[in-house]
C-alpha cells in the first residue's frame, strides 16, 4: 500500500472521529456518534497493520483478541453505577500504553545513536524524537498513576476525601520541575538509562501526589482531566511512531478532554490552576454547623404523604444524582415518571452537569433505563421551570442542590451554579440520612419550609412511592 493510499485512510478515520464525536454532543446521536469513532479507529489499525512492518501477525491478533475478551466482559459485567471507575481505568491504560510506546522507542533510540550517521539519523532528528519520547513517558505515566488512584477513591479502595498537608501545591510543582528538568537532560543526551528510570519514578510520583488531594466531589473534574491527559501522551506517541492518525486521534482527545474540564470547573467553581496542581476547594468546617441549619426544621413525610401531594401536581421535576445510582433506582424512577405521565403530569428531568462522578453520569444512566432523551433537560434549560414546578423530587443528590452555593459566601461552593429547586412549589427528597454530600457540607435545602424529607433506599422509596399512587388511582 503505497503511502498516498495510507494516508487517504488516515484522512478517512479522521473524519470518521470528528463526525463520532458531534454525535456525542447529544443523547440521541450518541450511540451512533460512537459506532462512527469506533469504526474510524478500526480502519485506522488495519491500514496501519498493512503499512508498517508487523514481526508476528499472529502475536498482533493474540493480542487483539485478548483485549477484545476483555473488553466485553467489562462492558457486559461493570454496573452503570461503576463507568466512572471503568473510564478511569482506561485513561490508566491509554496513558500506560504511550509509555510502553516511548520507553520502547528510547531503547531503541539509544542504541542508534551512536550510530546515527550510518542510520541516517541527524542530530536534530534525534532530539526531536527523544522530545516526543519524553512527553509521552513524562503525560503518560502520569495519567497511569492518577487514574489509579481516581480508581481507588471511586472504588473505596483509597478513602474520597482528600487527603494531603500544607504545601502539597508546591511539592507538585517541584516534581514537575525536577521532571522537566531529568526529561530535557535526556533530550539533550545528558542523561543515561538510570535518569530515564528516574524520570519514570518521578513521574509515577507525581500522578499519585497530584490526585490523592482530591476528594470525590471533584472526581468529574479529575477524570475529565486525565481524560486529556491521555490523549496528549496518545499524540506523543503518535510523533514518535510517524503516525498520523494518532497524532490526530490524540490531539482530538487532549483538546476536548481540557476544554471539558474547564467546562467542569466552571460548573464547581473550580480554578483550573488548581486542578492542574492537585489543589481543590477545602471545607472550613468552623463555618457550617449542621445542628444548627436542621435541628427542629426537618419534616419527614412517607410515600403515602407524598403521593398525595404529586396526585394534584401538574409539573414535576426529577432531580437524580449520584445516591440514585448507588440505589441502582433508574428503572424505578422511569415507572415512577410513566405513572405520572399517565395521570396527565408533565414530567422532565433536571440534570447538572457533574452531578454523579463523572461528566454525563446522569444521562447515561436514565438512557439506559429508556428515559426519553426530551426529557432529560441541562441545568441552564430547568433552573427557569422550577418556579412552575408543583412538585421537584430529589433522589440522592446534595452539592448540586445547597443553597448555600448561592447565599454563603464563606462556603467553599460558593459561587458554584446549583440547581435551583428551592425555588419549586415543594420539594421532596429522597435520601438515606442527612448524611452530607462530597463536599461535607450540611444542605439548607432539607430544612426548607417547602420540603419534606422522604427517607430510605432510594429504590424502595421510589417504588413505594409508585405503588401509592397505583391504589389512589
Amino acid at each position: 500500500m503505497n503511502s498516498m493510499m495510507i494516508n487517504l485512510f488516515y484522512l478517512v478515520a479522521a473524519l470518521l472521529f470528528v463526525w463520532g464525536i458531534k454525535g456525542l454532543t447529544r443523547p440521541r446521536t450518541a450511540v451512533r456518534g460512537n459506532r462512527l469513532a469506533a469504526l474510524g479507529m478500526l480502519v485506522a489499525i488495519v491500514v496501519t497493520l498493512l503499512d508498517q512492518q508487523v514481526v508476528s501477525y499472529g502475536l498482533v491478533v493474540a493480542g487483539l483478541a485478548i483485549g477484545a475478551v476483555i473488553g466485553v466482559l467489562m462492558a457486559v459485567k461493570v454496573q452503570m453505577t461503576a463507568m466512572p471507575q471503568m473510564v478511569a481505568i482506561l485513561n490508566g491504560l491509554g496513558g500506560g500504553a504511550s509509555l510502553g510506546v516511548a520507553a520502547a522507542s528510547y531503547f531503541s533510540l539509544a542504541s542508534v545513536s551512536s550510530l546515527s550517521i550510518e542510520a541516517g539519523l541527524s542530530d536534530g532528528t534525534l532530539m526531536l524524537a527523544n522530545a516526543a519520547i519524553m512527553l509521552a513517558v513524562l503525560i503518560g505515566t502520569v495519567t497511569f498513576s492518577g487514574s489509579a488512584v481516581a480508581f481507588g477513591k471511586l472504588q473505596e479502595i483509597l478513602p474520597g476525601q482528600p487527603i494531603g498537608f500544607a504545601g502539597m501545591k508546591f511539592i507538585n510543582l517541584a516534581l514537575l520541575v525536577t521532571s522537566l528538568i531529568m526529561a530535557g537532560l535526556l533530550v539533550t543526551d545528558q542523561a543515561g538509562v538510570e535518569d530515564f528510570a528516574i524520570l519514570v519514578v518521578l513521574s509515577l510520583v507525581l500522578g499519585v501526589t497530584l490526585v490523592m488531594p482530591i476528594g470525590g466531589a471533584d472526581m468529574p473534574v479529575v477524570i475529565a482531566l486525565l481524560n486529556s491527559y491521555s490523549g496528549i501522551a496518545a499524540a506523543a506517541a503518535g510523533f514518535i511512531l510517524s503516525n498520523n492518525v494518532l497524532i490526530v486521534s490524540g490531539a482530538l482527545v487532549g483538546a476536548s478532554g481540557i476544554i471539558l474540564t474547564q467546562i467542569m470547573c466552571v460548573a464547581m467553581n473550580r480554578s483550573l490552576l488548581n486542578v492542574l496542581f492537585g489543589k481543590m476547594a477545602e471545607v472550613d468546617e468552623n463555618t457550617v454547623d449542621a445542628n444548627e441549619i436542621y435541628e427542629g426544621k426537618v419534616t419527614s413525610s412517607s410515600p403515602d404523604e407524598v403521593s398525595m401531594m404529586l396526585e394534584d401536581a401538574e409539573r414535576v421535576v426529577i432531580v437524580p444524582g449520584f445516591g440514585l445510582a448507588m440505589a441502582q433506582a433508574q428503572h424505578a424512577v422511569r415507572e415512577l415518571a410513566d405513572t405520572l405521565e399517565g395521570r396527565g403530569t408533565t414530567v422532565e428531568f433536571a440534570i447538572h452537569p457533574v452531578a454523579g462522578r463523572m461528566p454525563g453520569h446522569m444521562n447515561v444512566l436514565l438512557a439506559e433505563a429508556e428515559v426519553e432523551y426530551e426529557a432529560m433537560k441541562t441545568m441552564e434549560q430547568s433552573n427557569p421551570n422550577f418556579s412552575k414546578a408543583d412538585v421537584a423530587i430529589v433522589i440522592g443528590t446534595n452539592d448540586v442542590t445547597n443553597p448555600m452555593a448561592r447565599e454563603d459566601k464563606g462556603s467553599p461552593i460558593y459561587g458554584m451554579p446549583i440547581l435551583n429547586v428551592d425555588h419549586a412549589k415543594n420539594v421532596v427528597v429522597v435520601k438515606r440520612s442527612l448524611s452530607p454530600g462530597f463536599a461535607g457540607l450540611p444542605n439548607p435545602l432539607f430544612a426548607g419550609d417547602n420540603t419534606v424529607m422522604l427517607f430510605g433506599d432510594g429504590k424502595q422509596a421510589i417504588m413505594d412511592l409508585t405503588a401509592a399512587l397505583h391504589e389512589a388511582a
